[in-house]
This record gives structure tokens, sequence and C-alpha cells, in this order.
């Protein structure tokens, strides 16, 4: 994780910091100086780095002046038993639309992300940073095959809505009161029609423009705000997280 924000919402969130590395200007900036000082405090290992050996280890081109080694959390589907309201990744490729999504699940309270096969890593450092941090705020699972995952969470009574460009019913009409998952295709070709048998409906957000739809990670925002403004109104579910 790279960057004082990402760790200090790694910090905040209890994470398993294995060690941090400082680069050698970088404790002249004042946030980095707060930062390590409780990375110390807490007992991580800090490092101070030669000059440009940062720069060749790090992900991105001009790298933050610290970076971490983060234990990456491990949840599975089981984690998610008493879920009532889950956003579900098949075949979503970009690592920024990825985290995009974990961001907008966790900001509309979701209680999950499930990543199925051929959805990139969602613990790569490029997710990681689109997410700003919340891949520690809620269970990301890493899960198989796609078909499987929506038959698991159809058998625990959860309502499965495709999210397509065109075609479903509007998302301001469709059902979207919890129990329910959230499922969004890939980026260029949408949800396999292999998988249509293992949805229960289909949800669009209309566009009043001439833009052809919407990037995966807004359609996932508009929705999961959606089924956010219908969990509030609900009554208290007993058991829900």
């Amino acid at each position: 994780m790279e960057g004082e924000k990402l760790l200090a919402t790694a910090l905040d969130c209890g994470a398993e910091i294995e060690s941090v590395f400082v680069a050698s200007d970088g404790m002249a900036s004042k946030g980095v100086e707060l930062l390590v000082a409780r990375a110390v405090k807490s007992g991580i290992r800090v490092f101070e780095l030669a000059p440009g050996v940062l720069e060749r280890v790090a992900d991105t081109v001009t790298p933050q002046p610290v970076l971490g080694v983060v234990r990456t959390p491990h949840a599975t589907l089981e984690d998610l038993a008493e879920a009532i309201f889950v956003v579900v990744c098949v075949d979503v490729r970009d690592p920024g639309n990825a985290g995009a999504v974990i961001r907008a699940a966790d900001a509309s309270g979701a209680n999950g992300v499930v990543c199925c096969e051929g959805t990139v890593d969602p613990f790569n450092p490029k997710t990681v940073r689109a997410s700003a941090g919340s891949v520690l705020h809620l269970p990301v699972v890493v899960a198989g095959e796609p078909a499987e995952v929506l038959e698991v969470l159809g058998a625990r009574g959860m309502r499965r809505l495709a999210a397509v460009a065109r075609g479903g019913v509007a998302h301001t009409d469709a059902e979207l009161a919890p129990p329910v998952a959230l499922v969004l295709g890939n980026e260029a070709a949408g949800l396999p029609e292999r998988l249509w048998s293992s949805v229960d409906g289909r949800v669009t957000v209309p566009m009043a423009g001439m833009a052809e739809s919407l990037n995966v990670s807004m359609a996932a925002a508009v929705l999961c705000f959606e089924v956010a403004g219908r969990r509030s109104s609900l009554p208290a579910v007993e058991g829900a997280r």
C-alpha cells in the first residue's frame, strides 16, 4: 500500500502491516513523520531507504514517499452468510473500475464484495489505490466460478439482479430492497449469456443523453445507493449486519 493516506487507513483498520518503507527525503513531510511515529508506536518495522530505491520498487511512476507491506485480508463466502446486500463482480478486468466498485459498495453500506473468477485481483496495488482503502473496510471475497457463487447467494434467499446497459427494469422501479445481490459484468461485454439463468432479474440505469452506457463503476455507485435508500426505509432486519 503506497502513500500516507492508505497506510493511515490500514493502521485505523487494525490491518497487519509487516513493514513500512520511507524514501530518503520522506521524513521532510509532516504527514509521513506522523505516520511513521504511529507505526513505530504500534511495533511495526520502519526502514529508511537510500535515494532512488523506493522509485525502483514502487508500483507507480512517481511514487509517494512512503509505502508499506500489508497482509492481504482473507474473506470467504461464509463470512457473508448473514449479509443482506452484496456486490458481485463477474469478469471486471480494469483495476481502477474494480477498486471504484469496492469503494462505492463500502460507501453505500454493502456487507461485502465478491470478485468471481476472471475479475482482476482486488488486492493488486492499482485496485487498492482506486478503492481508497475500502478493501480493508468490508469483506472482499476472491471467489471461483460465477454460476456457483450466484447459486450459493440464491440459496440464501438473495434476489440476484444483473446490471445491464439496456433492457432491464429501471433502477428506480426495480425491486432492490434487501436481501439483494447486485451482479456486475465485464466492462465491454457485460454479463455472459450463460449466466442469465443464474440471476433473478435485470436492472438498468436509464440514460437521457447520447452516451452508449455508463462505466461499470459509475453504474455500481448509482445502483448501490439506490439499494441503500431502499434499505434505510426498511424496518430493522434481525441478525443483519
